[in-house]
């Protein structure tokens, strides 16, 4: 029996030990993830950090006002044309579909005539601020991959400031200020996005680009998310690696770009002179028929899909991970500590697989249920991995350069990563009910 058992013991190390000459660098890579890019070809996959694709967040959005009874028309009132401030014989009716302004109305599709739009109360409190505040919320951390664009059909407000939150609304912090005399208005200097550079990129800044009054033509206000891109991307955005690298890189780049709600502050209505015509009062009102907010999901480099489930939508999480944002280990995968994807090295990325915790690791050492072979493995008769050359360790989560006197350099774009290599072994000795003695 002892014989029996020491050569099983014998037979185990060989096969162990032929794959764990070194451990790994690299936790496996995005071999399965894949996400859409726009080419001169049209839109193709490219093979690369796992993220779902970018969409219309506007479509999964909750909207609420404060104050509640601030949409016009309970009860009805007249109010100004839009572009003749003088001709006031427009009527805001809530109980007239016709002439109903309800807040859906900034989300619907476009191109209707005549255009549709909320609308608030005219300015009948006057000399009180008339102040709104328009919350979006998603329960669910989204990144802005476009800019937030916002069409007034009213004039663009004289004072307004676009804030976010990350962390579902409980505290907020100003995006960005916008106003007709910025040092009037916010004791700011005015700015554009164009004077920022790559180390002022998370500048909160006041603007005035977007404030005049009542023209026509000028009826959209702008949050610059590509402008801010290019400043690592170049301006056409063609350098995506670099923006990736700066992002994976730099947290707080990484959480700027990154929200679970905005929150419209509508302070001072369009007036389009210094002083308010006291007389003429319902001139001055705000009017909003489009908000457009495009993005992804967040999922931490774990997921290439998010759904919709029960009005919530979830993270289709890969890597071993779950929750809404795949921000935690699976059950029995906890053998390290949690880590988000990573874009690096480009273009592929480092995936941070959750893996096995040593008390979950059974008799086999691959399998079709609970230990995957990475990077192109393949599982032979549940005992083992065959890897492809370049990679090795168990479960082929390691490149085989480690094992040069110079290990994996820098310009290879691995780092190493230390790990507990004999912790497996003895956990795949137990599992035979053999041990080290």
């Amino acid at each position: 029996m002892y014989l029996s058992r020491f050569l099983s013991l014998h037979a185990l190390w060989v096969t162990v030990s032929s794959v764990m000459q070194h451990y790994p660098s690299v936790w496996g890579h995005y071999d399965v993830c894949k996400t859409q890019i726009y080419t001169e070809e049209g839109k193709v996959w490219d093979y690369m950090a796992c993220q779902p694709e970018a969409r219309d967040m506007i479509r999964y959005v909750k909207v609420t006002l404060d104050p509640p009874d601030i949409t016009c028309g309970d009860p009805p009132e007249t109010f100004c044309a839009m572009g003749n401030p003088y001709m006031c014989n427009n009527e805001c009716d809530a109980n007239t579909q016709e002439l109903a302004h309800p807040p859906e109305l900034m989300f619907d599709l476009e191109g209707r005539h005549p255009s549709t739009f909320w609308q608030s109360t005219t300015w009948k409190d006057y000399p009180k601020p008339l102040h709104v505040n328009i919350t979006l919320s998603w329960n669910k951390t989204i990144e802005l991959t476009d800019n937030i664009v916002i069409t007034f059909e009213s004039g663009r407000p004289d004072q307004m400031i676009l804030e976010k939150s990350l962390d579902y609304g409980r505290t907020w912090q100003p995006y960005q200020y916008y106003a007709t005399d910025c040092l009037d208005a916010f004791h700011m200097d005015p700015k554009s996005v164009k004077d920022l550079s790559q180390q002022t990129v998370l500048e909160i800044i006041c603007t005035e680009e977007y404030s005049t009054g009542y023209m026509t033509n000028s009826k959209i206000i702008h949050f610059e998310i590509k402008d801010r891109f290019a400043f690592f991307a170049g301006p056409r955005l063609h350098n995506m690696a670099s923006l990736y690298g700066q992002l994976d890189t730099t947290k707080k780049l990484r959480d700027f770009f990154t929200i679970t709600d905005l929150r419209i502050r509508l302070l001072r209505p369009a007036t389009g002179e210094i002083y308010v015509d006291e007389q003429h009062l319902a001139r001055y009102f705000y009017a909003i028929s489009d908000i457009r907010v495009y993005g992804r999901c967040k999922c931490n480099l774990h997921a290439t899909g998010c759904k919709e489930e029960n009005k919530r939508l979830l993270c289709e999480c890969e890597h071993n991970t779950t929750g809404p944002d795949c921000g935690k280990c699976k059950k029995n995968y906890q053998g390290r500590p949690w880590s988000p994807g990573s874009y690096l090295p480009i273009p592929k990325g480092t995936a941070n697989i959750c893996i096995p915790s040593i008390s979950s690791i059974g008799t086999n050492v691959c399998d079709n249920e609970l230990l995957h072979c990475q990077n192109g493995g393949t599982c032979i008769n549940n005992v083992r991995c065959q890897c492809p050359p370049a990679y090795t360790g168990i479960l082929c989560e390691k490149l085989k350069c480690e094992r040069d006197p110079g290990g994996c350099s820098q310009n290879s774009g691995q780092g190493a990563i230390s790990h507990r290599p004999l912790l497996l072994l003895t956990a795949l000795l137990g599992a035979t009910g053999l041990c080290i003695c």
